[in-house]
């Protein structure tokens, strides 16, 4: 074994740029001293113009706290933080793991940089536990949805019983008033549910059931927002219930809108994607190829504190919302065995549904 790694004769140059960890050396202005071929990749830049720029220009204000940067060169002390998210003034945004050590060369004070992102190992466990807990929170509300509407219907047919044994108008206003609140709550029960029929599948071009969906929000007079397109005409016809997949997107461009209302935000903007992705993971399955639909708009991402419950029912941020359209988009979707990815941060949320491409004899 020994003969054969000192055959391999790498230098060390050669060994540092195979790393897929991101190494960054910075002086203590910030200056760019050195950085592997994976820091290029994770900056999207090259090695000639990364010496003209400051370490933290390639991230938005909020994307990267200088200030902790700053007290550890000053104090030269190491530190690591774990799933911090880097936004990237392109629009992008990457999970990592940072680790920090501190040096210093004739006086000069540096740090070395590991940046190493985990999106992907933070997601695939992220899915996981959530789908598990989505599935007991499911459960538990099917059992108290059940046994909240049985006393329903006892208490509605008691009322109208009632109702007929009175004379006096005023008090059967009363006992209609039972009725109404009773019909009421089964149907907010009936929500939670969600939908009780199977999907009603055909072969389908997707963009034909997202257009529906752009012209419905485009048609919303109360909301001054721009509408973008960016399809990708390759995607094959999928086997969907249209009816079912419009009202997912529906509610989910919805709470977009709503969201940049509530916010005021400046140049509102949803734009509509959509791609391929090969060899996806979807609940622990893998699929060779898969249609992706995104919905990404500009206003205020999530709050933090909703982020891992969004998809709950009677999660909501509206002083006057149910809590149940995220929720129901994500049952429709799990009836076309796909599930709904989000990334939020200020200024961009983005809600990715994933559909499995199934071949025609399939």
């Amino acid at each position: 074994m020994d003969d054969r790694l000192a055959a391999i004769n790498l230098s060390p140059f050669q060994l540092r740029n195979m790393l897929k960890t991101v190494v960054i050396i910075i002086d203590e202005h910030f200056d760019i001293l050195y950085v592997n071929d994976a820091a290029l990749a994770m900056l999207e830049t090259g090695l000639k113009q990364i010496h003209d720029r400051k370490f933290y220009e390639f991230f938005l204000d909020d994307g990267i706290e200088r200030s902790t940067f700053e007290i550890a060169l000053r104090h030269q002390e190491d530190f690591s933080e774990t799933e911090v998210q880097l936004c990237f003034k392109d629009g992008r945004s990457v999970l990592t793991d940072i680790t920090a050590s501190c040096f210093e060369i004739d006086g000069q004070r540096m740090m070395l940089l590991e940046i190493k992102q985990i999106d992907k190992q933070k997601k695939i466990t992220q899915e996981t536990l959530q789908h598990a807990q989505q599935e007991a929170a499911r459960e538990l509300v099917r059992g108290l949805a059940h046994e909240i509407k049985n006393p329903l219907g006892g208490i509605r047919g008691a009322a109208q019983l009632l109702e007929k044994e009175l004379t006096d108008p005023e008090q059967k206003e009363f006992t209609q008033m039972i009725v109404d609140q009773s019909d009421r709550l089964c149907s907010l029960v009936d929500r939670l549910l969600g939908p009780n029929s199977l999907p009603q599948r055909k072969w389908i071009n997707i963009h034909q059931v997202i257009e529906k969906v752009r012209s419905v929000i485009h048609a919303d007079t109360l909301h001054n927002i721009e509408i973008e397109r960016d399809y990708d005409p390759s995607i094959p016809d999928l086997y969907v219930d249209p009816d079912m997949l419009q009202q997912a997107l529906l509610n989910i461009a919805r709470n977009s809108m709503q969201a940049l209302k509530s916010d005021n935000t400046e140049n509102a903007r949803i734009k509509l994607k959509t791609r391929i992705e090969r060899q996806s993971v979807i609940k622990g399955k893998r699929y060779g190829l898969s249609a992706l639909i995104s919905i990404i708009d500009n206003g205020p991402g999530i709050p933090k504190e909703l982020k891992d419950t969004v998809f709950y029912p009677m999660v909501t941020t509206k002083q006057n919302g149910s809590g149940l359209g995220l929720s129901i988009a994500q049952n429709l979707t799990n009836h076309h065995d796909g599930k709904i990815d989000v990334v939020s941060y200020p200024g961009h949320t983005e809600f990715t549904l994933y559909l499995p491409i199934k071949k025609r004899h399939e």
